[in-house]
């Protein structure tokens, strides 16, 4: 009688706690619309009601083991210990002092529900049991709490994991995992775009990482642009682009295959026709330079002629008269004419009819100079000469006398007073020519037949400027 009343007391004071939980889960669910684990809320009552994961659950138990509904979980028991703690009111093993009254509000699952109230479904394992199932009686003598998950007496399959709950334990998934079909399956993180750029699935996780010129930002999802051109990467200059950089090179170079170096551009190679003369690489640049006796002009390409006699930067003497010409300048000397001649001025010479050594030879020889340039296309006027005294009744023949040996000169008459010297055959340099051009005077009139000469020093220069 002592143990039985002992155990009246403790059914009453279950049923006590058990109403008192259930009040405080309906407050607080009811408040906020939201339950605790194991109960769900039911807008029509405005209450939570516990969850019957026995039905929702796919094959919560494994093995010969029973699914038993508790408030707020569920029991895996075994079937011959679930025939004879569940026995059913109208069994021949129940009796009322194995059950206490059912609690208000806590239908018992095993009974239809047009019976009248039944005991409540707290599993006891037999009278020899003072606790009810999930708890044994401690050395105080009070009913503590079986932890499943530590004693390993849960039914947990390997790929879940044990939760401990009052009188039972929760099968779950760690993070990272999802229950299907009552097995845990890793979650695919990387499907769902959990990263911005490349993702690795790992089991419970991911992992985020960028591509090459991106940096992962803290929150490990997410990349930004790395600025390449911080770390100085190329020779010259540098331009950051989302994800990578561009080199560009300073004007006179190229870039490199590798795509940061800079190589020096041969500006020289790429047309003959860059200087005048000639042309030389430098680092990023070039330069024209012209042979001696030239300048750069001002466009820094052409080659210009030193006047050697402006500039005074000659070697003539006062007695000498200096001809500048392409390339260089001649020092002349004092005209002296050979006998039978004199000197009629500085530089004409008259041989006079009157003496007899000068009957055959032209009665005046002129001195003139003159340059030319190398390859100087033809034909070209160059010389123009005429008659500067004019008798009536006489007329005039031009023609070159001497130093036309290599036929690259002739002579084209004007008019019965003129004549021009024509280049027919270009012409190289350095070189001079002394050309002897006759003017022969013819008057029938007074039966008249004379002649005068220009004798033209012609300086050819090396080059054609």
């Amino acid at each position: 009688m002592l143990f039985e009343g002992r155990c009246s007391n403790f059914w009453t004071f279950a049923r006590m706690l058990t109403v008192l939980m259930l009040i405080f889960v309906c407050i607080q669910s009811g408040n906020a619309q939201t339950c605790t684990e194991g109960f769900t809320y039911d807008r029509r009552i405005r209450q939570c009601v516990d969850v019957d994961e026995c039905r929702t659950l796919a094959d919560p138990c494994r093995g010969d083991m029973r699914c038993v509904n508790q408030n707020g979980g569920y029991l895996c028991i075994p079937r011959g210990m679930y025939s004879q703690s569940y026995a059913r009111p109208n069994s021949p093993s129940f009796t009322e002092q194995s059950y206490p009254e059912s609690p208000v509000g806590f239908p018992d699952p095993y009974v239809p529900a047009q019976r009248p109230a039944a005991p409540p479904n707290y599993p006891i394992a037999g009278r020899s049991t003072p606790c009810l199932l999930g708890y044994a009686l401690g050395e105080d003598g009070l009913c503590a709490d079986i932890d499943e998950c530590e004693t390993e007496s849960h039914q947990c399959n390997p790929t879940q994991v044990c939760i401990n709950t009052a009188g039972g334990y929760t099968c779950t998934c760690t993070e990272g995992y999802w229950l299907i079909g009552g097995q845990c399956q890793d979650i695919d993180e990387c499907r769902y775009g959990y990263c911005q750029q490349l993702c690795a699935n790992v089991p419970g996780s991911y992992s985020c990482s960028c591509n090459p010129g991106f940096l992962l930002n803290p929150d490990g999802r997410t990349c930004q642009d790395v600025d390449e051109c911080e770390e100085a990467p190329c020779a010259h200059g540098c331009f950051n682009t989302y994800g990578s950089f561009m080199c560009n090179c300073d004007e006179g170079f190229e870039l490199a295959s590798d795509g940061t170096t800079c190589n020096d551009l041969d500006e020289c190679g790429f047309s003959e026709f860059l200087c005048q003369h000639s042309c030389v690489n430098t680092p990023g640049s070039f330069s024209c330079i012209c042979p001696p006796g030239y300048f750069i002009f001002e466009d820094g390409r052409s080659c210009e002629d030193i006047n050697e006699c402006d500039t005074g930067n000659n070697t003539c003497t006062t007695a000498q008269v200096c001809f500048n010409f392409q390339r260089g300048y001649k020092c002349l000397d004092p005209i002296k004419c050979e006998r039978p001649y004199i000197e009629l001025s500085e530089n004409q010479c008259i041989c006079s009819a009157e003496i007899p050594a000068c009957r055959d030879k032209p009665f005046t020889i002129l001195y003139r100079h003159m340059d030319l340039t190398s390859g100087r296309s033809v034909p070209a006027d160059i010389f123009q000469m005429q008659a500067t005294t004019r008798y009536p009744g006489a007329f005039y023949i031009f023609q070159i006398k001497s130093g036309n040996e290599g036929r690259e000169f002739s002579m084209r008459q004007t008019s019965n007073v003129s004549a021009t010297l024509v280049l027919a055959r270009p012409i190289k340099g350095p070189r001079e020519i002394v050309l002897d051009l006759e003017m022969v005077t013819v008057n029938h009139v007074i039966n008249f037949r004379g002649s005068s000469v220009i004798r033209l020093t012609i300086f050819v220069s090396e080059y054609s400027y």
